[in-house]
């Protein structure tokens, strides 16, 4: 007697798309469920010990080098698998959406890699998780040129070998697709749209001479980098694809992670491609991490705490030599600020932070780094052309002067700088109107000429609370309770209406936006992610 067909997946609460069936065809979705049913058991497994580390985080207010793998660490032979020609050279990264404007943008923009973000720069609506995944297909195809219907521009991909090499970041291991389900389980929107892509796009970045390249976000640990590598592989062996195609570049963006990082590059290490220094989850992970750890873990406003500070400097640091150590690329962090069209002053200034940035990580010997905006491209460009000239990267430089012991990266009380009511304002400020857009299905937003993302709200709630809950006292003596927080998004909230107008304010999500922060920054359950209470309330 033969074995029952094994269920299909079923789309749940979705309005159909236009050319919705060329992502979702039969095969893919049948790929996709096969993914879900080897690897969302262990998915599970590996987000229940994220809670347990965070529990003796709690206790100890400390983290370590993990002992279990201490020869891994010193065993001096092993090496991650050499980069294809498409990645061997990264010194410039451009990130966002996969809108249609952005990603022929960001394609031509002068960048040597487009991170693909289906992660914190994108709203999961339905729209934009299989959108995006057109965006890419028809990129691939060159059947992406198209005109701005409201302001009549035309946008076309550059030739070829113009174009920027696609590294696509799926969600994170903690968020759900709720409109993909098996037997009434919603799948792993990591899975999801990892899957989609690789699937129909694997050969034909083959054939184009390049390969299906990712950038792995929230890792926590060396076993969810282990999870990923038998991901690859099986989706390899799978399709038919040689094992080693796929590259993965793994954020560190995480406390935790930034203890393993040797581990994540050996667990990954013929899939592996690099690490990267992921500085606004980084600092957001620090303090969810060590939120009730007292007042020497208490950070203080987010642009107070610059790539320079000491605990800071030890993370990028580490990052380098271990990266250079395996062979592998070590990739800076983001630029965010967005150029003005109408003020050059505000321009100079903050082109000047980024060109003293990208001076430092290239000194520093990193390969590569980030930016928002195709206008600082060159910038950047011009930093890492000055230290690499015709190399394609810097990892001959291993940093052996590099000794960063386990305090080193959790020495928060190094700095100088408190918070401030300013800094208070500004979390509130960019909490409400990074959520507003985000309901509106934005993931990528310019506030106050900085792009920001899921990273930089999840600072914010999580700096507002933490300065309740450690009874931080600010710089005009007031001390931060959830009152003091009410009465600032309050203020917030009449200005916003003001300065929009009651129409505009009225057809928004500001109320909700307003809510839904006070919601994250005050309950006294923290909310692991954001992302995860606010997706309840995204609609489509």
């Amino acid at each position: 007697m033969s074995a029952p067909a094994p269920s299909p997946l079923a789309i749940v609460d979705a309005e159909p798309l236009p050319r919705q069936e060329e992502v979702l065809t039969d095969a893919a979705l049948a790929f996709v469920a096969e993914l879900h049913r080897r690897f969302t058991p262990r998915r599970d497994e590996l987000l229940a010990r994220r809670a347990a580390r965070r529990t003796e985080i709690a206790r100890t207010s400390t983290l370590d080098f993990l002992p279990e793998t201490a020869a891994i660490r010193a065993d001096d032979s092993w090496r991650v698998a050499p980069a294809p020609a498409a990645l061997n050279d990264r010194r410039v990264e451009i990130t966002g959406p996969t809108d249609r404007k952005m990603t022929i943008n960001a394609l031509n923009s002068g960048a040597r890699v487009w991170l693909a973000d289906f992660e914190d720069a994108s709203s999961p609506t339905w729209e934009n998780v299989v959108g995006g995944q057109l965006s890419l297909i028809d990129a691939y195809t060159r059947r992406i040129d198209f005109t701005d219907e409201r302001s009549g521009k035309s946008y076309a991909l550059r030739p070829d070998a113009e174009l920027a090499t696609v590294v696509m970041r799926p969600r994170g291991w903690h968020l759900d697709e709720r409109h993909l389900q098996l037997d009434g389980t919603p799948l792993p929107g990591a899975l999801v749209d990892f899957g989609l892509y690789f699937f129909h796009n694997a050969r034909r970045l083959l054939d184009l001479g390049k390969g299906p390249y990712f950038y792995l976000p929230k890792t926590e640990s060396h076993l969810e980098a282990r999870l990923w590598n038998d991901v690859f592989v099986f989706a390899q062996d799978h399709l038919g694809i040689p094992r080693g195609t796929v590259r993965a570049t793994v954020l560190i963006e995480t406390i935790t992670a930034a203890y393993e990082m040797e581990e994540i590059l050996y667990e990954l290490r013929d899939h592996a491609s690099g690490l990267n220094a992921g500085r606004w989850d980084y600092l957001f992970s620090l303090v969810k991490n060590f939120r009730d750890g007292g007042p020497r873990f208490v950070l203080p406003d987010r642009n107070a705490v610059t790539m320079t500070a000491p605990f800071m400097r030890a993370y990028t640091e580490l990052l380098v030599r271990t990266c250079h150590r395996r062979g592998a690329h070590a990739i800076g962090g983001m630029a965010a600020f967005i150029p003005s069209r109408r003020d050059a002053e505000v321009n100079k200034v903050a082109f000047e932070k980024v060109r003293a940035d990208k001076d430092r990580e290239a000194d520093d010997g990193f390969d590569g780094s980030w930016v928002a905006h195709p206008d600082l491209v060159p910038i950047a460009m011009e930093s890492f052309d000055r230290v690499l000239g015709d190399k394609p990267h810097q990892k001959d430089r291993l940093r052996e002067d590099v000794h960063v012991e386990a305090a080193d990266l959790i020495a928060v009380d190094s700095l100088d700088a408190r918070p401030t009511y300013a800094g208070l304002v500004n979390a509130v400020q960019v909490g409400i109107r990074y959520i507003e857009a985000w309901l509106r299905g934005l993931g990528a937003v310019a506030i106050f000429n900085l792009m920001e993302d899921a990273a930089t709200a999840e600072i914010s709630r999580s700096q507002i609370w933490q300065w309740i809950n450690a009874g931080v006292v600010l710089d005009n003596g007031e001390t931060v309770t959830a009152d003091l927080a009410r009465q600032v998004a309050a203020t917030e909230l009449a200005a916003i209406r003001a300065e929009l107008g009651e129409e505009p304010f009225t057809t928004g999500n500001w109320q909700q936006a307003h809510d839904l922060l006070l919601r994250v920054a005050l309950d006294e359950d923290y909310a692991d992610f954001l992302t995860l209470p606010a997706y309840e309330q995204l609609k489509g």
